[in-house]
């Protein structure tokens, strides 16, 4: 029997392989994308469908959970300040076939409990701020709270990708209660600004454009983009930090921005 279904799973993989399979100009073979039938199919093969289901419940709920803890937190400030950080909150959940093509990058064997001991980006929140300074106040206040865990931060804002990528990457764990049990998850936080989002957003379209003429000189001007908007986001603080000065002269107080 459990050979039966070892050579069930194993044609499955050959299927896949066979129709997906795709030459590229490098002349490396590259791995395509897996239906979402067929990665049904080895998961029921292997009797983790059920499992896999419960597992992206989880998932599911965790994002849902810091997307709240973002937006209460979002709430006070605006309720302290008068002024929303935020302009707005995305969030994915990775599909089966996404996972599944990872784990086959990573030469992982695709299993329910390999899923979650080997990928921290399932379940990704991405916050869309004004300025440079929400998202650090944000990040700051995120972590304050006790049943809130870092597990990993990169700061691609003060240290940029080569290509000139920005942004605050933070991997978290926050705890999902069911009905008879609590899992402590883990979701993927993406802290922007509109500046940073509207760039990387472009640049992911151009990224994969086929057959581009002048791509490192393409590749060029995106960096000096970057940089340009950089510049761009560090002008509007100053600008805004002039107006709140302003009015609180006006005022007659000292509000802190931040209080």
């Amino acid at each position: 029997m459990q050979q039966d279904i070892k050579e069930q799973e194993q044609h499955v993989l050959l299927t896949y392989l066979e129709n997906h399979m795709e030459e590229r100009d490098d002349d490396q073979s590259k791995i395509n994308t897996m239906p979402e039938k067929q990665v049904r199919e080895l998961l029921t093969l292997r009797d983790e469908d059920r499992d896999f289901q419960k597992l992206m419940l989880y998932y599911e709920c965790a994002m849902q959970e810091v997307m709240t803890k973002v937006q209460i937190l979002n709430k006070e400030l605006m309720l302290n300040n008068r002024r929303s950080r935020i302009e707005m909150i995305k969030s994915r959940l990775k599909k089966p076939r996404s996972i599944f093509e990872k784990m086959e990058r990573l030469g992982i064997e695709f299993t329910v409990e390999n899923i979650e001991d080997s990928l921290s980006d399932i379940a990704g929140v991405r916050v869309i701020c004004s300025f440079v300074d929400d998202l650090y106040k944000l990040r700051d206040c995120l972590l304050a709270q006790d049943d809130v865990k870092l597990i990993q931060e990169k700061d691609y804002i003060r240290r940029p990708k080569k290509n000139g990528y920005r942004s605050l990457h933070l991997i978290i764990e926050v705890p999902v209660y069911l009905t008879h049990e609590k899992k402590n998850v883990r979701v993927e936080v993406q802290l922007r600004t509109i500046a940073m989002d509207f760039w990387a957003s472009l640049e992911h379209n151009l990224r994969y454009k086929q057959d581009v003429i002048g791509a490192d000189a393409i590749s060029r001007e995106l960096q000096m983009s970057a940089e340009m908007v950089n510049q761009l986001d560090q002008r509007m603080v100053q600008i805004r930090e002039r107006i709140d000065t302003t009015q609180s002269m006006l005022a007659g107080g000292t509000d802190d921005y931040w209080s």
